[in-house]
């Protein structure tokens, strides 16, 4: 059976501040090859790598800002993070945790450092994913998925290898433990050195995965380092992945939507009438309320 191949490994960028809180590389859309509609349902991925953040008495973070039109999923490996939004959603997530907030016509959102992480200081590392809404659903309700680590459905590989966490879709028939609006897989590999992975999507899906932690070997050919991204081409379905060191890898696939994808910032769209609207909307306080 033929083998999905790598299109391309791509190191990650030079790291900028997302608020005072978030320290991340940008591989979606800014990296060559990985602009939104290549990537398509995910169309932004910032990868906070592990970074030590100093004690303070004020947590650092991101304000009372606006999001339209899409989800934003973020995924703890180290540190905590705290999440409210206008719709009455929120939580604080820890390490192996996943806050999964379903924007669509429209939140305000705001996430900082969880205070006594904040006051403790330590290693942070998280990735946030936007991962965007058909048509049809852009204008639903908003909702929240606060989903602990306990919770997130396991399947444990053979020979010791380690385990596969399933957040999103399935893996050997174990389902992963968020709804979506369209066919995606979202999976956390955790793999003990030489611990290996037969992985298969459909071959439409655009596919990804990013080395968190350790390093890989990628259809017994292609070495790839911590904080490496690699994109998979569409040729075909099956891949592996073998861990060349103790690893954590995420691994993401979905089956992209067909319709124009519009972004101004927040608000991801299908036309500059809707960013329009949007816009309009949220001047108008149609988001709700939410305190800073």
């Amino acid at each position: 059976m033929a083998t999905r191949k790598i299109e391309r490994i791509v190191k990650p960028s030079a790291p900028h501040f997302v608020g005072d809180g978030f320290r991340v590389h940008n591989f979606i859309p800014g990296a060559a090859g990985l602009d939104q509609k290549r990537m398509n349902p995910f169309i932004l991925m910032d990868y906070n790598s592990k970074f030590y953040f100093p004690p303070t008495d004020t947590p650092r973070g991101v304000g009372v800002h606006p999001h339209r039109g899409f989800e934003t999923v973020t995924i703890a490996y180290k540190g905590r993070v705290a999440h409210g939004d206008s719709s009455g959603g929120g939580g604080v997530i820890a390490e192996g945790d996943v806050q999964w907030m379903t924007a669509a016509s429209g939140v305000l959102h705001k996430e900082y450092h969880e205070e006594t992480f904040s006051k403790e200081g330590g290693d942070f590392h998280m990735v946030q994913l936007w991962v965007n809404l058909p048509a049809k659903d852009k204008m639903s309700t908003p909702k929240y998925q606060g989903i602990r680590n306990a919770d997130i459905a396991k399947y444990d590989l053979p020979n010791e290898g380690g385990y596969v966490e399933v957040i999103a879709g399935n893996y050997k028939d174990v389902l992963g433990s968020a709804s979506t609006f369209t066919p995606l897989y979202l999976l956390n590999l955790r793999l003990n050195k030489g611990g290996e992975v037969p992985l298969s999507f459909s071959t439409g899906f655009n596919t990804a995965l990013l080395v968190v932690e350790g390093s890989i070997r990628v259809n017994n050919e292609e070495d790839v380092p911590t904080d490496h991204l690699v994109l998979f081409e569409n040729n075909a379905e099956e891949f592996t992945v073998t861990a060349t060191a103790d690893a954590v890898v995420l691994v993401m696939s979905g089956e992209p939507i067909d319709e124009p994808i519009v972004s101004y910032g927040p608000f991801v769209m299908n036309t500059q009438e809707e960013i329009v609207q949007a816009m309009e909307d949220f001047q108008a306080g149609k988001f709700g309320r939410l305190e800073d």
